[in-house]
């Protein structure tokens, strides 16, 4: 079976019930973008397309200090995973913040039982690596803001087709309502 692996590391030897596509390293990630723009300090690296993933996507943080990586968000159609890889973040939820350790595995499920973001309250840099089931459409939601994202396909992948819209939430239609007034 082939095997694709990571130039700084090696790949065993893979089983006939399955193929390696790709082989990825949280210790030593190709980054792929990074965000000075406060309060989204943090570089990523797609672990989970480099190695090969089709329907989970899975995101590496590293979030400077004072910095975090998004919004107080939920999302309505996918869960996440957080795992801790070094440092030790704060989860901010829609109740509380709590300080977390090495290796912590924190569930953020579907709807606003799932709100969720990653801090960086110390004062070095801190890894997290986030999982998620990658369903479309999908529906975010800030809930600090008000904002709404709609989004039909993952940003990167936008095409002409697609849909990809942010609007505050007081700015919506209802659609029960019939179309807006011309």
């Amino acid at each position: 079976m082939p095997c694709v692996a990571a130039p700084a590391r090696g790949c065993g030897r893979a089983s006939n019930w399955f193929t390696l596509t790709g082989v990825a390293d949280v210790f030593e990630p190709e980054w792929q973008f990074e965000s000075g723009r406060r309060p989204f300090l943090y570089r990523v690296a797609g672990i989970g397309a480099q190695a090969g993933t089709e329907r989970l996507g899975a995101s590496l943080y590293e979030i400077d200090p004072g910095g975090q990586i998004s919004p107080l968000h939920v999302h309505h159609a996918n869960e996440e995973l957080i795992i801790v890889i070094s440092g030790r973040p704060t989860l901010r939820t829609a109740d509380a913040s709590r300080a977390l350790s090495v290796g912590a595995v924190v569930a953020c499920p579907v709807g606003k039982r799932g709100a969720h973001t990653v801090e960086n309250k110390t004062d070095e840099r801190v890894r997290v690596l986030i999982i998620s089931t990658m369903v479309y459409p999908d529906v975010i939601e800030h809930l600090d803001s008000g904002m709404i994202v709609v989004l039909t396909t993952p940003p990167d992948e936008m095409g002409v087709d697609d849909i990809g819209l942010a609007f505050a939430r007081d700015d919506a239609v209802n659609p029960a309502a019939g179309p807006p007034p011309a």
